[in-house]
């Protein structure tokens, strides 16, 4: 069952841009997702075990949007709007309230510039709009220099293996089917690229593996590659444990010394992750992140 909200606010301008995505604004037209990770941060919250069953549809977020960009782009305030930080855009149920789609139809209006992250294939029906964003979009001033590109389109991976797929992102497409989304988008002529966001301690995250998703990024021309450790917190913490417990019970103890009381894994894991990453990447010649 899908609540249809009347939201108060539906863009978050940030004190301070994302340095790796770029975002000056974030833009969530659900609230929840079905896609249902296990891993989703989000998780970490007061929702984070009934994430299907509180799922809900802001019905208001293009009207509210509206006002929002009409008041910034008066004031010249153009920044890269993130669809989305908390919630899948494309998600299934979008096919029926087209929410996602609206808004876009906003963005084009106001000529701001979007970085769409994503698993879902639907996002292959708005490219139609993304393009027009791409070509009109006015860029912040203090990065005109630095890129080109009013579109951004990222597609999210914790794996690339089918089995753990199904096992951490139960609802999700198959990572086959995202890679083929990428392949579309490139041929499109958008700038896009992969997140492997988040790597899963002792499951995706071996050297072969990394190795394995940056050659891939490479065979389907990505412009550029972000990869990052799994957060884990509250909620959620317990609900990625149990399913730990359930099909790999030999990791949890590693998880438990890795994780200790803290939300992400210590600074010598995620120090070597980078360091892996950032020399896999020049070895593949694959950017990493996009500046």
């Amino acid at each position: 069952m899908v609540k249809e909200i009347y939201a108060k606010t539906i863009l978050n301008r940030h004190k301070k841009r994302d340095p790796c995505f770029l975002d000056d604004y974030s833009l969530n037209p659900y609230q929840l997702c079905e896609f249902n990770c296990i891993y989703c941060y989000i998780r970490g919250s007061k929702y984070g075990e009934n994430m299907r069953g509180e799922l809900a549809v802001k019905i208001n977020a293009p009207e509210l949007l509206e006002k929002s960009l009409r008041r910034y782009a008066r004031k010249g305030k153009y920044g890269f709007i993130a669809l989305s930080s908390a919630t899948e855009p494309w998600m299934y149920i979008e096919e029926k309230y087209r929410v996602t789609r609206k808004c876009l139809q906003v963005i084009a209006r106001y000529r701001f510039p979007v970085h769409c992250g994503t698993k879902s294939t639907l996002i292959l029906r708005d490219l139609d709009l993304l393009k027009k964003i791409d070509e009109n979009a006015f860029l912040p001033v203090d990065l005109e220099d630095k890129i080109n590109h009013g579109v951004f389109i990222t597609i999210s991976f914790s794996t690339l293996d089918e089995d753990i797929a199904r096992i951490f992102e139960p609802n999700a497409p198959k990572p086959k089917d995202r890679l083929k989304v990428l392949e579309k988008v490139k041929d499109k002529g958008f700038h896009a690229g992969i997140a492997f966001i988040p790597v899963l301690p002792f499951i995706s995250d071996s050297d072969e593996a990394l190795e394995e998703f940056v050659k891939t990024a490479k065979e389907y021309n990505a412009d550029y590659i972000f990869i990052g450790a799994l957060t884990l917190f509250g909620i959620g913490k317990k609900l990625y444990y149990r399913v730990l417990e359930n099909h790999f019970p030999q990791l949890l103890s590693k998880y438990r010394r890795l994780y200790k009381i803290f939300y992400q894994p210590n600074k010598e894991y995620q120090k070597s992750l980078e360091e892996k990453s950032k020399k896999l990447c020049k070895k593949y010649r694959v950017k990493y992140m996009i500046i």
